[in-house]
């Protein structure tokens, strides 16, 4: 471990001359990378230069043991042991500092949230599903627009695609992806029968242009009248675009805007993550985020976590974690599970480390 954490120090200092450079002032792209690289181990290190800074005091204090003067020995001798801890805590924290980082972390998300089994049911709890994770955005000051929607008469969402931007989304978001099951009384049940029905949760990175180029002559661009639920037209213009990938035959379609622009530049947005993401599964198929491990079939019995309504009850069952507060979840408040699962992935990278 010294010897990973001395090479991050040096590459620290390293970039510490190189921010003051001329030459990558004068670059702005340059300068960007270098201070975003720098940002990135100024922690590790801090922590780092800590711990070697106890590791003399804890020397210094095993050197006065044998001192002539006994108040010497007695003031070493109770100092050790809170020496000892604190060394012992900074370890633990470098370890955790060294685990494997995702390179996703940072990206901001395209969420795609789609009715899987269970009808109309199905449609009402994904558009309570995006309510959840709309309002966990506002805690978190992220924003978030929708790109493409597809809604039912009764107010739920047959599918719903939205980018969620700001600082940590991916991170904080990319273990939501999986079969979300329900477990509840239908609002349009008459005789109180608990109903249980399916939703699927796609979390992806999304894609930059610099990541994923998109040529123009792989494209094909359908352009047709935007319709709403129950077949009736949102407006009068041929503004709703449908873009297909022709390599992949990945097709996206928007419809949500008035405008064709708009549509289209939200499709390629779409689009862009998907390509970024088949990229990466082909290159690291063991990624867990990509859409296929994580939304299955959207089958119940492929579910990640289940929300019990009657009994204000959340299950994850991948850690094991149940909460009664199924009403505050709901409202948003998601932290609670997402920081148990974190924790979780940590522990298992640190026992993959050993």
């Amino acid at each position: 471990m010294y010897d990973k954490l001395a090479a991050v120090e040096r590459r620290y200092g390293e970039l510490e001359e190189l921010l003051v450079s001329p030459d990558v002032i004068a670059n702005r792209k340059d300068f960007a990378k270098l201070a975003k690289e720098r940002s990135d181990l100024e922690e590790i290190v801090r922590v780092f230069r800590e711990w070697k800074d106890v590791q003399a005091q804890i020397e210094g204090s095993k050197s006065l043991l044998q001192d002539a003067d006994e108040a010497m020995r007695a003031l070493a001798q109770e100092e050790l042991p809170g020496l000892r801890a604190r060394n012992d805590d900074l370890e633990a924290r470098l370890k955790h500092l060294l685990l494997p980082r995702d390179p996703n972390d940072d990206r901001n998300v395209l969420l795609e949230i789609r009715a899987g089994t269970g009808g109309e049911e199905a449609s009402l709890f994904a558009s309570e599903l995006f309510r959840m994770y709309s309002r966990y955005a506002e805690t978190r000051r992220w924003r978030v627009d929708i790109l493409s929607s597809s809604a039912t008469g009764l107010g739920g969402f047959k599918e719903v695609i939205a980018s969620i931007e700001g600082q940590g989304a991916y991170s904080r978001l990319k273990f939501e992806g999986g079969v979300h099951r329900v477990q509840r009384v239908p609002e349009t049940e008459g005789s109180g029968r608990i109903h249980t029905s399916a939703v699927t949760v796609a979390i992806l990175p999304e894609a930059d242009e610099v990541d994923v180029a998109i040529e123009e002559k792989d494209l094909r661009v359908d352009v047709f009248r935007s319709s709403g639920p129950g077949g009736q037209s949102v407006n009068t213009t041929d503004s709703a675009v449908r873009v297909t990938h022709l390599p992949t035959n990945l097709v996206v379609t928007c419809q949500d805007e008035k405008s064709q622009h708009k549509n289209k530049a939200k499709a390629l947005k779409i689009l862009r993550a998907r390509l970024l993401e088949r990229a990466e599964e082909a290159q690291r198929s063991e990624i867990a985020a990509n859409r296929k491990s994580m939304v299955g079939t959207g089958d119940r019995s492929e579910r990640i976590r289940t929300y019990n309504f009657p009994q204000s009850r959340l299950t994850d069952h991948r850690i094991n974690l149940t909460l009664h507060s199924l009403d505050r979840v709901m409202e948003g408040e998601l932290d609670p599970v997402i920081d148990q699962l974190i924790t979780h992935h940590q522990a298992e990278l640190l026992k993959a480390a050993h």
